[in-house]
């Protein structure tokens, strides 16, 4: 399957998928990201990207703490859902955004996180890379990966191909998911 097809496959999924989506994975997400929260320290002038951020399910937990939050979704029904807490928020903007190809300048973001991302992606490399680089020299980076997709060795050798230091990889959630905090690297 071409990469464009994965991507308008992974699209309608989600599109087809968004009003129900919080009541079928809401308590899974919610756990992830508290277990993600444990181990990362934002500032409250952080710049945070959500790639691929779906519901917004993320900026609940991060609204408080940081300056301001960017949340990038494929889907559109998706964004439509997650613009509920984005005006909660008062801090969030919503842009509609393939991950590999964000329209952002280089380097603007202190911490950026993938959550439920890379497993949806025809080059989750690719996806990494762009992370990488929308985000400032030493920038947090939070990444998950569903276990079905990724053996832990393979998820790890991704994140450093990326060019990612990885600090830490926890398999959580009844041992589904692999959760890496990472720092960007200069390289």
């Amino acid at each position: 399957m071409s990469r464009w097809n994965k991507k308008r496959r992974v699209m309608h999924r989600y599109d087809q998928s968004a009003r129900v989506y919080e009541v079928q994975y809401s308590e899974e997400q919610e756990t992830k990201i508290q277990t993600v929260m444990t181990g990362v320290t934002l500032r409250r002038e952080d710049a945070v990207l959500d790639a691929g951020c779906g519901t917004g399910i993320l900026f609940e937990h991060l609204s408080k703490n940081v300056k301001s939050i960017v949340g990038t979704d494929v889907s559109r029904n998706l964004l439509n859902e997650a613009k509920k807490k984005a005006e909660a928020a008062n801090n969030v903007a919503l842009v509609l955004s393939d991950a590999d190809n964000m329209p952002f300048p280089n380097g603007i973001f202190d911490a950026a996180f993938a959550v439920t991302l890379l497993q949806n992606t025809p080059d989750p490399r690719a996806t990494l890379k762009e992370i990488k680089r929308v985000s400032k020299p030493n920038a947090t980076i939070v990444v998950t990966g569903l276990r079905k997709a990724f053996t832990q060795k393979r998820f790890v050798d991704m994140l450093k191909q990326s060019g990612l230091k990885v600090d830490s990889v926890k398999l959580d959630l009844a041992k589904r998911e692999y959760i890496a905090i990472c720092i960007k690297t200069l390289r």
